[in-house]
């Protein structure tokens, strides 16, 4: 999964800290993340001078056996708060990363 952004260092910092990853490598734009296990996607940043205005078609959910904890150590990261939800008898989290990429901290389950 690639995402657009404006340092490529910086945000995958904030990634790897909250995923508990490393870096894989980097190649001029590019700069690539460990997947977090086996088979699972691997994250992608590329540098770009312009990113794309407007709503993004996509954005990641993460798992969490503790949504509060989890989004407060995400926000002590870096990032913020956008919502808090409850729908469909869940409860869950919008935060945006320090670029303001949106991803959601649902409940596992």
């Amino acid at each position: 999964m690639t995402i657009d952004c404006r340092d490529k260092h910086a945000l995958s910092a904030f990634w790897c800290a909250l995923l508990g990853t490393t870096v894989r490598g980097e190649f001029g734009q590019y700069l690539g993340l460990h997947a977090t296990a086996e088979g699972h996607p691997r994250l992608v940043f590329q540098q770009v001078d312009e990113l794309a205005e407007g709503r993004s078609r996509m954005h990641l959910d993460l798992d969490s056996h503790d949504v509060e904890a989890d989004s407060a150590r995400a926000i002590e990261l870096g990032a913020t708060l956008v919502q808090d939800v409850a729908d469909f008898g869940v409860q869950w989290k919008v935060l945006a990363d320090p670029e303001g990429n949106l991803f959601c901290i649902v409940p596992v389950g």
